[in-house]
């Protein structure tokens, strides 16, 4: 079992009942922090070790950028832990971290366009391995499960277009996350500007519950009147490659990263990659029963 050398963080709220990351990374025997509110901390210490729960610095609510003029009251999302997550991992001196949504109710690997549900943490260091080679990546993920059907043949990667939910970020870049709607969005837009790269992998999947469905977190507290309000944000702070448009019955954004094709990998000078295939020795077993608790979706 390989566990990943990178920190992970989970910003929670609302979720000490479902944890459904956190149970799933337990499964896995992988290690993470999970961040809440001061408010909220008694919830989660009653179900999660305390030496696993960090409480998130008010300041960083105070101090963030909704990129909008809505009462300063209302919800501002996960930026401001996200942020705090981005400062507590550089104090700690790590040179990456990942930060997950804490809705992600499996990981899986895909081979020979079969996908494996993984059982450690290995595609974790695999993702981090890659992105290690190259001095401009600035973000890498892996991709959610639906955008990669069985039918269909995909690249193990895609380059430069926007991470989701599960991202592995560089910590020493001059960006922090912003915008009350679709910040991971917006960061994504912000690294490529800059001519960095990011990586979505499609090699390994995350199966994330769909947003709105799962109790806590941001559902009730910003996406209550639709998607409307989220789609305008991105095309007001991305006008040039974001626009507006409708599909399935309501409001969406639509965004061309063509543009950005431009921005290509620079292999670091010492790379030295070795011959064959690397399997990081994982090996296909029997299915295994993930436990009720663990499969089980937010009510």
């Amino acid at each position: 079992m390989t566990n990943p050398r990178f920190p992970i963080y989970i910003p929670s709220k609302g979720r000490h009942e479902t944890r459904t990351t956190m149970r799933y990374l337990d499964h896995m025997h992988v290690p993470y922090t999970v961040v809440v509110e001061e408010q909220e901390y008694d919830n989660y210490a009653a179900v999660i070790p305390e030496d696993r729960l960090l409480i998130l610095d008010e300041a960083y609510k105070r101090g963030y950028e909704t990129c909008d003029d809505w009462d300063p009251a209302r919800s501002k999302g996960s930026g401001p832990a996200r942020n705090f997550i981005w400062q507590h991992a550089m104090a700690s001196g790590a040179p990456w971290h990942w930060i997950m949504d804490d809705n992600i109710s499996g990981f899986y690997r895909v081979n020979r366009n079969t996908k494996y549900q993984v059982m450690d943490g290995t595609i974790f260091r695999c993702m981090e391995d890659f992105v290690l080679r190259y001095e401009n990546v600035a973000m890498a993920g892996p991709n959610y499960d639906f955008f990669v059907p069985k039918k269909d043949r995909k690249a193990p990667f895609t380059l430069n277009t926007r991470i989701f939910s599960c991202n592995l970020i560089r910590c020493d870049l001059p960006f922090r996350w912003r915008a009350r709607y679709n910040e991971d969005l917006d960061l994504s837009l912000r690294m490529l500007k800059a001519g960095l790269c990011t990586v979505l992998f499609n090699a390994f999947l995350q199966k994330k519950i769909q947003t709105q469905v799962t109790k806590g977190g941001n559902t009730t507290a910003l996406y209550g009147n639709g998607t409307l309000a989220k789609s305008r944000m991105i095309v007001a702070l991305h006008p040039d490659v974001c626009r507006l448009t409708w599909r399935y019955g309501r409001y969406h954004h639509h965004c061309d990263f063509s543009p950005f094709k431009v921005n290509r990998l620079i292999r670091r000078p010492d790379l030295d990659i070795q011959a064959g295939s690397n399997e990081y020795g994982m090996t296909i077993q029997p299915r295994e029963r993930i436990p009720a608790n663990i499969r089980r979706k937010a009510a």
